[in-house]
């Protein structure tokens, strides 16, 4: 679905589906800041997912442009797609403080189990105890992150004792509306890194889109050309990996709902240190792929649903 559309906008048209019948939808967008804009609206109104709309690439390789709309059609057609409320679908999209639709949970148990060795999630408890400080949370995520993030990020206090730094597959022009909303949204600050930002307790940096972000043994975050022989620019995998090198176990590590497995080996080098790993359930998530690889590698110390992250990050990180 595009958001230009002759009789109804897109973004009113997906509320009303997702009210109606909820359905797998993937937007078409612009690259632009008001694309991204709109894009940010309709994902907060129930699309999956969206693909960025390059013309010249149609005009220069149209075949290439057809084998990545259909696997991404065949990819968003196996998302969740729980109904919208009301409250949510009459909501004015221009608003950036309202916050997102939570996405429906269920009592599902996940097909996929924690490590059984290490604290975890049972009959829907959180983990209890973290054996570490936490000197930085990290957070990496793909399809259904931007609605994911808002929900955590706007649940976390202002207080929060550490910093946060984020992973989301987006484009370059889409980060900086995205972190604006999010700012706007939570009680923390949230902001594009740039390079030489330092970490800073209740502060979240989120990787700028097409980039890679890095941890600095500094304190600090260092922003790298996005390399073409990595498929994910920003790639969790890099972030992680960093984290490891330079806080060791003191990184609480969190996957995110997204297609794919980006962040598995990072999450390898995490535990190989000592860290935690928490991923997201899979009855939350709308493409379980990310955090089912990092379940199914036997990395993740607990499995939690989407609404308990913010709650059990208040509590446990000290």
């Amino acid at each position: 679905m595009d958001y230009e559309m002759p009789i109804m906008d897109g973004i009113t048209a997906v509320k009303r589906i997702m009210q109606a019948n909820p359905t797998p939808i993937l937007m078409f967008s612009s690259l632009t800041h008001e694309g991204a804009r709109v894009t940010l609206d309709s994902l907060e109104a129930g699309a999956v997912d969206f693909l960025p709309k390059h013309f010249e690439d149609i005009a220069q390789n149209s075949e290439d442009l057809k084998r990545r709309l259909h696997n991404m059609i065949l990819q968003v057609s196996k998302a969740h797609t729980p109904r919208r409320s009301s409250i949510m679908s009459s909501a004015p999209t221009s608003s950036v403080t309202r916050p997102a639709a939570k996405i429906t949970t269920t009592t599902t148990t996940p097909s996929i189990k924690p490590n059984p060795s290490t604290p975890a999630m049972v009959g829907g408890k959180a983990p209890n105890v973290i054996n570490h400080p936490v000197k930085l949370v990290a957070i990496g995520t793909s399809t259904g992150g931007p609605v994911a993030l808002h929900q955590v990020l706007t649940q976390i206090p202002a207080n929060f004792p550490a910093p946060i730094v984020l992973v989301q597959h987006m484009p370059a022009s889409f980060t900086p509306a995205f972190a604006e909303r999010l700012n706007k949204a939570s009680k923390i600050t949230v902001k594009e890194a740039v390079d030489g930002d330092v970490l800073r307790p209740g502060v979240a940096l989120l990787a700028p889109g097409g980039q890679q972000l890095m941890i600095s043994s500094r304190g600090q975050v260092k922003v790298l050309p996005g390399d073409e022989r990595l498929h994910y620019k920003p790639c969790v995998d890099v972030t992680f990996g960093s984290a490891a090198n330079v806080f060791g176990r003191d990184v609480l590590a969190i996957i995110l709902t997204g297609m794919g497995a980006d962040g598995t080996e990072g999450a390898r080098l995490l535990k190989a240190q000592g860290a935690t790993v928490w991923s997201q359930d899979e009855a939350t998530s709308v493409i379980y792929g990310m955090p089912m690889a990092v379940a199914k590698a036997g990395l993740t110390d607990a499995v939690l649903p989407l609404d308990a992250f913010a709650s059990t990050m208040a509590k446990l990180v000290k």
